[in-house]
């Protein structure tokens, strides 16, 4: 009987696989029966990673050099390990995986054995978590040091598993220089952004928030981003509609202070501008977008206030079809960009990409379009992304898949222009919306679960999400 184990360590020829030869030679000491397995010739392997693979060797224990796939194959099946050691490949790959390597990661796929991962599962790029053609799919990974992109961007982040950052002891100074800033958002970052909250402020103090919104059979986008918008914390929202939906919409929020446009039409059109226009003087920050239909009026009413518009500005759902191909209307302003909130759908519209290449590449297609469009782009999905004109990238931690319901997305944008109003960077309005929007989410799923979540009713745990945030920043 074998006991403790069998372990099999599969390494490559770089320093990730000096790694591999290093727990391989821990392992064995404490008393497991390892194998280990290198996919090149052992005269390849060089620097402190030959050093290991020779101290390992020196230890008596057991060492195999790959040279074909029929020998990886042969090897493989010889031992039924019950944990694999990942140290294949390390976070600088840059090319697509092929030829042996290839076939190793689809062996590990194949196996039932538990799986660890040296530093990130071979296959992710550790700078934009994007996967190379294939990826080992782990149950722990051990990073070095710090936490790496491609651990928190998807789809990366899908091959994870659990993740745990050990220190080892890198000084502060020695650490590589990076070009941009990248932030996980969690508990502790959320509670950094937070807008202050006078005990003596009145509605006045905490910003009026304008929504443009709704249409016929669309009257629910409308409704529930305003009343997003209060409560994110806003003192005043005012949400201006076709007349057509006014009635209605009066009757439905009874906080919301509504403003039917003229003419008796069921949408936005040009004609309607100057009046909105008019309007935005009042307003702190304005969301344009939900439930506005497709239509060309409304999308010829929606480029001129996007060109227009001199607030900080949310563009979220039809708004965002409407800058299919025309781009080129956003203000482009330093100091305050819009922030605008696409699916990866939307995203794909605005790109001229697929969603499939779009899902792929998510972080560096995120970056890049803020950083040429000069916006904040919050792309949303498991792990949504915030990035702003300067390159700096934000990824969200929290949310659960009962977030994928209709009107989800209009809650997010009424937040985040709610966070504008009380004073907030359109990057940190994005950034804490994003966050209180999933942490809402994970309320409800701890009392209810996931299915059968509304978008309605994140209403009622937001503010419970962000009183129990601000109770984390007093401790």
């Amino acid at each position: 009987e074998l006991f403790p184990g069998p372990i099999l360590v599969l390494a490559g020829r770089g320093n990730n696989g000096g790694d591999g030869y290093v727990i391989a030679r821990i392992l064995a000491d404490c008393g497991w029966q390892v194998r280990t397995l290198v996919l090149a010739a052992e005269n390849r392997i060089t620097g402190d990673a030959a050093l290991m693979l020779q101290i390992l060797k020196q230890l008596g224990s057991e060492v195999r050099f790959i040279d074909s796939e029929s020998s990886l194959v042969q090897e493989f099946s010889a031992l039924d390990p019950l944990l694999i050691v990942d140290a294949l490949l390390g976070t600088g790959l840059s090319s697509e995986i092929t030829g042996l390597y290839r076939m190793a990661i689809d062996l590990i796929k194949q196996s039932p054995a538990q799986v660890v991962a040296v530093d990130i599962p071979s296959g992710v790029n550790g700078s934009d978590g994007r996967v190379m053609g294939a990826a080992v799919e782990a149950d722990l990974t051990l990073s070095f040091d710090s936490a790496k992109v491609g651990h928190g961007s998807r789809p990366g982040a899908d091959y994870v598993g659990e993740l745990r950052v050990l220190e080892i002891g890198i000084p502060r100074a020695a650490r590589p220089e990076v070009d941009f800033c990248c932030e996980l958002i969690d508990e502790l970052v959320a509670c950094r952004l937070l807008p202050h909250r006078s005990t003596t402020g009145h509605k006045g103090s905490f910003g009026h928030l304008g929504v443009v919104a709704g249409s016929t059979g669309m009257s629910g986008a409308a409704a529930l981003c305003s009343e997003a918008g209060l409560r994110s914390g806003a003192g005043l929202v005012t949400l201006v509609c076709p007349a057509e939906l006014h009635a209605t919409l009066e009757v439905k929020l009874t906080e919301v202070m509504t403003l039917p446009l003229t003419g008796q039409q069921d949408h936005l059109r040009s004609d309607n501008c100057a009046e909105i226009e008019a309007l935005t003087g009042k307003f702190q920050s304005l969301v344009l977008g939900p439930g506005l239909g497709q239509n060309q009026h409304t999308f010829d009413a929606v480029r001129r206030l996007v060109a227009s518009c001199r607030c900080p500005l949310v563009i979220d759902a039809d708004g965002l079809n409407a800058l299919v191909g025309t781009l080129d209307v956003l203000p482009g302003v330093a100091d305050r960009p819009p922030v605008l909130t696409p699916h990866p759908g939307e995203f794909a519209r605005l790109t001229g990409l697929t969603v499939a290449a779009i899902e792929a590449d998510r972080f560096r297609l995120v970056r890049q379009f803020a950083i040429e469009n000069r916006v904040v782009l919050l792309l949303k999905g498991p792990r949504t992304l915030i990035a702003d004109p300067a390159g700096r990238v934000r990824i969200n931690s929290s949310g659960n898949a009962g977030l994928a319901t209709g009107g989800s997305g209009d809650v997010l944008s009424g937040l985040i222009g709610g966070l504008l109003v009380q004073g907030l960077s359109p990057f940190d309005a994005a950034s804490l919306g994003a966050w209180l929007h999933g942490a809402s989410a994970d309320l409800l799923a701890e009392e209810n679960g996931c299915a059968g979540m509304l978008a309605g009713d994140l209403l009622t745990t937001i503010p419970v999400a962000r009183h129990q945030l601000e109770g984390v920043c007093s401790c």
